[in-house]
């Protein structure tokens, strides 16, 4: 009885906390305002990006490293420095990465793919912590099937109100030939700006069974990056 007790009393003190969770749109809509501010602000980027394609099944790899130049309005070029291994990874997945990805930034289409509240419906899950700060987990869920948005999880900084990472799958399989993928994007912090750091994915593809890719980001020169820090709050 005592035990029973104790544990309501537990339960009646902590109920408080979990009523302080905002919801998930309420988190959402600073992480717009915020992220409005920070591209505002933000004046362009260069990095350089590891690619490395595995398919284990068929003892496969191809490798690709790239200057990638991110524009002030939000659109990349790709430089292509070296790629070594296997021919038809360099040949065709390669390149059509690159494409998707010149095509998705361009300022016309860079909106279909954003996580907002026009693409995306959300549902609060939890609080967490990724590397050592607090996070918020909130659920993503497609407002249509296109092959720019996706279906999974968001980790958003309960200080910054950015995303610090992601995991899902598309929400319009991309080939008949792929029965599933799964992915998860990770960011990291660069001055005021977060900006990738890896990303993962797992094809489950037909014929060819299982392929990853691994994308690192690395060598970030961020443009008027000390300027910009000295503004922002």
């Amino acid at each position: 009885m005592l035990h029973s007790l104790f544990a309501l009393t537990l339960i009646v003190v902590d109920a408080p906390n979990a009523a302080r969770l905002p919801s998930a749109d309420e988190i959402v809509a600073k992480m717009i305002q915020r992220d409005a501010e920070r591209r505002s602000q933000l004046q362009g980027y260069t990095s350089v990006r590891r690619y490395v394609l595995e398919n284990v099944k068929h003892h496969k790899q191809a490798e690709m490293l790239v200057r990638m130049v991110c524009h002030q309005d939000g659109s990349k070029e790709f430089d292509i420095i070296s790629s070594s291994g296997w021919g038809g990874a360099r040949k065709h997945v390669f390149p059509r990465l690159l494409e998707a990805e010149t095509e998705a930034s361009r300022p016309g289409d860079r909106e279909d793919s954003r996580i907002t509240p026009q693409n995306y419906s959300f549902r609060m899950l939890r609080t967490g912590e990724i590397a050592g700060r607090r996070a918020y987990v909130i659920e993503v869920i497609p407002k249509k099937q296109t092959k720019y948005l996706m279906r999974g999880t968001i980790w958003l900084d309960a200080e910054d109100f950015t995303i610090v990472r992601i995991e899902g799958e598309p929400a319009k399989n991309p080939s008949f030939w792929i029965k599933r993928v799964q992915f998860e994007h990770k960011y990291e912090k660069h001055g005021p700006f977060w900006l990738a750091e890896s990303d993962t994915s797992t094809s489950d593809v037909r014929i060819f069974g299982s392929t990853e890719l691994r994308i690192d980001y690395f060598d970030y020169s961020v443009n008027g990056a000390a300027a910009v820090e000295a503004r922002l709050p």
